[in-house]
């Protein structure tokens, strides 16, 4: 029996992420079949373990009293300190991260930014920052501002990220910190006050429950919202396997632009956007104006919509503008998937727009709108 006043399906969708050994993947594969929290928790346990293809062990998490503590005991301090649960499963949670496969079940806000932003710029990059970083960093914040409902996110690290942060609030910019820990403590310790700032114009966010310390390993799980989150992510400066750069691919894996500014060869603080450049990974970008073509930014004008215009496409081909047109860009693979079409039909209709100079084909196998 649940205390009085308890939302009982936000309960049971907070409690399904403290089920030992059951993340993500198994929680979607349960929502899936059962449609709610609270009907997975009431199911018999034969049926949770023949859906999710869960042991014995593992199944007995959803009957453990311990998991229900510790969700009210969550509740209980969410509630203290004015913290938000976004559910996957709730209209509160940010639209582009609950496209990802992989995106976080629940996530714990503090702030008041716009999390379904018109516009989300990610900006990472090393620890270890260069007065040539900073500079980027500068310029690109302050290339950005002229933007409407935009919002700039990062983790909160040190050297790029918490510029990032700083450029953003002194230029009334909402910034969010996605962090790798709970929201009752910081780290960097450093950037306390930073952090308070933010959640008066922006916010943070994790994934983590109170009490859940930092540790290497929850840092890239971080990475994965910073990259869900945003319409494009950003790269100043990353050594060649920096956590940047892991943000990077896994932006790029999600079908998110990418783009990286250039450095000298030979500072293995560049190292990685040069690598993302020269793979074809990330677009270069010397500066905001660069950024703002990339994403079709420029002058707060939104994407030019040109379905009217094609007024002689054959069926095939109107249906992969119809797609096309839905996105930033799109993967052939994705184009694939989402047709009926054979391998040759599609790279034929592709050749075809491509032809008319109606899409753009970039490295990679993906296209956007020409």
């Amino acid at each position: 029996m649940l205390p009085t006043g308890i939302d009982e399906e936000l309960f049971y969708q907070l409690a399904l992420t403290f089920v030992p050994d059951v993340g993500a993947k198994t929680g979607r594969i349960l929502y899936d079949y059962f449609g709610t929290a609270t009907d997975i928790f009431k199911a018999k346990l034969q049926e949770v373990k023949a859906i999710a293809g869960i042991d014995e062990k593992r199944s007995k998490g959803f009957r453990d009293p311990e998991v229900l503590k510790k969700t009210q005991d969550e509740l209980a301090i969410a509630e203290k300190h004015g913290i938000n649960i976004l559910s996957y499963k709730n209209g509160n949670y940010p639209s582009r991260l609950a496209q990802c496969i992989d995106s976080p079940l629940v996530l714990y806000y503090r702030g008041n930014a716009n999390l379904d932003a018109k516009k989300i710029v990610a900006i990472v990059g090393t620890r270890k920052s260069t007065d040539y970083g900073q500079r980027l960093v500068d310029e690109l914040v302050e290339g950005l501002q002229s933007q409407e409902d935009i919002i700039i996110i990062s983790g909160l690290a040190a050297g790029i990220d918490t510029i990032a942060h700083k450029k953003s609030l002194d230029l009334h910019i909402p910034t969010v910190g996605v962090l790798g820990h709970g929201l009752d403590r910081m780290y960097p310790v450093g950037n306390k006050k930073l952090a308070k700032e933010m959640i008066e114009n922006g916010g943070l966010l994790t994934e983590f429950p109170f009490d859940t310390v930092p540790d290497k390993g929850k840092f890239p799980m971080r990475n994965r919202v910073v990259a869900g989150l945003a319409d494009v992510t950003v790269i100043v400066e990353s050594a060649i396997s920096g956590g940047a750069l892991i943000t990077g691919r896994m932006a790029n894996g999600y079908n998110r632009d990418v783009a990286a500014y250039p450095g000298r060869v030979h500072d293995s603080r560049s190292a990685g956007c040069n690598k993302l450049i020269r793979t074809n990974m990330a677009s270069m970008i010397t500066c905001a104006d660069d950024l703002l073509d990339l994403m079709n930014w420029k002058n707060n004008r939104p994407k030019p919509v040109q379905k009217e215009l094609f007024i002689s496409l054959t069926p095939e081909e109107q249906t992969l503008i119809d797609i096309i047109q839905s996105k930033d860009q799109v993967h052939a693979d994705e184009l694939y998937n989402l047709t009926n079409f054979n391998s040759s039909q599609l790279a034929a209709t592709l050749l075809g727009l491509e032809m008319q100079n109606l899409i753009k084909t970039l490295p990679g196998k993906y296209y956007r709108m020409n």
